[in-house]
């Protein structure tokens, strides 16, 4: 009976440590990835200043849904083709106060946007709040929703 009882106690030491060691590992490889989610935030920054189609689609994830400060719904098509045919059209944006937390093959960024805008040819000034959900594809951090509202 000793033998089980110190068996089974080894048993539950060695679980915890190994459980212990996961969490660890997993905290270090989120906190690794903040760089890489960071750099493709940015990356669709500019590409959202000056916009191509294959920029953006290697940004986007086939299922994005992003919500405007307007209410507006886009997809990965309409949000792409928005940018490209300048309904939305982005002449600077400046991005502050953001924060980065990963967890798993998601991140969540929040920011602030600030941007001189050119929509449709008519001129105009944006502050809004972002919340973007990314989420590692195949190697890579894809933009799978975002959803802006209107800075108090």
């Amino acid at each position: 009976m000793f033998k089980q009882l110190v068996l089974a106690t080894a048993a539950a030491v060695a679980i915890a440590a190994l459980t212990g060691c996961a969490a660890s590992a997993l905290a270090a490889s989120s906190a690794s990835s903040e760089p890489l989610v960071a750099a493709a935030a940015e990356k669709l920054r500019v590409a959202m200043i000056d916009p191509t189609p294959a920029a953006l689609t290697a940004l986007v994830a086939d299922d994005l849904s992003y919500g405007h400060s307007s209410d507006r719904v886009d997809t990965k098509d309409s949000f792409i083709g928005d940018l490209v045919a300048g309904k939305s059209d982005f002449v600077t944006i400046a991005i502050s106060d953001q924060t980065i937390k990963v967890v798993g093959s998601t991140a969540i960024v929040r920011h602030t946007l600030t941007a001189d805008t050119n929509d449709s040819g008519k001129p105009g000034k944006v502050q809004i709040k972002i919340l973007g959900v990314w989420q590692q594809q195949g190697g890579q951090w894809k933009l799978l929703a975002r959803q802006a509202v209107r800075a108090a």
